[in-house]
């Protein structure tokens, strides 16, 4: 009788895994995977398919990306790296977090993109950030994973002063590393992914290309025999040579996923600001990273894979704040709108109306600036009164201020228009 009651026991407490276990596996086929990739500097005039700047780099599989799903021609940052991170972890317009200008700090109360999804998908996802946070301040002994990440792996500052010899933080410990940084945190994402049971949300964040210039392993760039970099040397040869081995790694990491895993994949892949000044081409030059012009906060952002099914260029106005709401709803978030942030999930499969207005900012040192742009106009302004206004479509390297001269009937509309939906944004 005691071996029948526990076979009864034991069946039952086997019966009793089976639909835990098979969500699992339900929501492994299911649910698609996120890759967002944000690489460190990068502007349109280091990126094919663009017009901006002559030289391009050698990107097979960016170029992949991007020719199998959409471009979004307009999409806006902040002109440094870590008000964007800020701005797409949370949802949030920089002058809401404090996160105005690198180096600034995140408070630990801010709801991350992470964490959201964990409580809306009730831990449906498995999710890490691999690579740069510089969202800590000096602080480089604090640990994402205390604000809802899964895993966190990579370093805390914004770069590191050799590609060869750096600092890696895991598991609350910091360790010193001579793996080149860009491959480093390409193993650490195939790791972490091969580690997965469950439908997983990568945030990968290369520190390249942003400086120091160097020389990356030669078989991962086309640049031809780099010499070690020297100071008034042209940098644009190793700035593309960064470039090149990102997307070598980024290679690496996509052949690594099954075909299965990398159809049931979606992939996001943006600049975090404009290309620096040191290397950055016409039109850019000095409006580029640091800057509320064009060069400075229009990057970047291909999309493809699970679930887009269109192709080509979108002229949709986006906000780096919109991301948070979009993986959101991919994940199965039945939150469009939060915060700061739009979905538009929606353009993936449909072409469709999005924002009438995106926003943007800066605050070095009490150089609070903003700036605003609907289709047409942009207005850059200033917190000392100073206002510049382009007609993008006439002039999108913002060469014509028009507040230099009197403003036509539709230009003062267009002013007003933007002021308004500004002092909304802003009060």
């Amino acid at each position: 009788m005691k071996h029948i009651l526990f076979l009864a026991i034991f069946a039952l407490s086997i019966l009793s895994c089976l639909p835990k276990q098979n969500s699992i596996v339900n929501a492994r086929t299911t649910m698609p995977n996120i890759l967002f990739i944000i690489a460190d500097d990068i502007g349109k005039d280091a990126m094919n398919g663009f017009l901006e700047g002559t030289i391009k780099p050698n990107t097979p599989n960016l170029d992949g990306i991007k020719s199998s799903g959409l471009s979004f021609n307009n999409f806006w940052v902040n002109p440094t790296c870590s008000p964007t991170r800020a701005a797409i972890i949370t949802g949030k317009y920089g002058f809401r977090t404090g996160v105005q200008w690198a180096g600034d700090k995140l408070a630990t109360t801010e709801t991350t993109l992470q964490k959201h999804i964990t409580t809306e998908t009730n831990n449906t996802y498995a999710t890490a950030l691999i690579g740069k946070w510089h969202l800590s301040g000096n602080n480089s002994s604090f640990n994402p994973e205390d604000m809802g990440i899964d895993y966190f792996s990579g370093i805390m500052k914004g770069g590191t002063k050799d590609y060869n010899s750096w600092s890696l933080f895991e598991d609350g410990e910091t360790t010193t590393q001579d793996q080149y940084i860009t491959e480093k945190f390409t193993d650490l994402a195939i790791n972490w992914v091969n580690k997965q049971d469950k439908p997983w949300f990568l945030w990968l964040a290369y520190t390249a290309p942003h400086t120091p210039f160097h020389a990356p392993p030669a078989h991962m760039h086309s640049q031809g025999d780099l010499p070690s970099y020297s100071r008034g040397t042209d940098a644009i040869p190793y700035y593309m040579a960064a470039i090149e081995a990102m997307d070598y790694q980024i290679g690496r990491l996509l052949k690594n996923l099954s075909p299965k895993e990398r159809e049931n994949t979606i992939i996001i892949f943006i600049g975090d600001n404009g290309t620096p000044r040191r290397v950055a081409q016409t039109p850019y030059k000095n409006k580029a990273k640091g800057t509320l012009y064009q060069g400075g906060v229009n990057t970047p952002m291909f999309v493809s894979g699970y679930g887009v099914t269109r192709k080509g260029i979108d002229n949709s106005l986006i906000n780096n704040t919109d991301l948070f709401a979009t993986i959101s709803e991919i994940t199965g978030s039945s939150t469009s709108e939060i915060n700061d942030s739009k979905s538009f999930k929606p353009l993936l499969s449909t072409s469709k109306s999005h924002r009438d207005y995106i926003y943007t900012e800066m605050d070095n040192k009490g150089n609070s600036s903003w700036t605003i742009r609907n289709t047409n106009y942009k207005i850059i302004a200033n917190a000392s009164g100073i206002e510049k206004m382009f007609d993008l479509i006439t002039d999108p390297n913002e060469t014509n201020n028009l507040l230099e001269n009197t403003l036509t009937n539709s230009e003062t509309l267009a002013k007003e228009t933007l002021q308004t939906e500004l002092n909304t944004i802003r009060n």
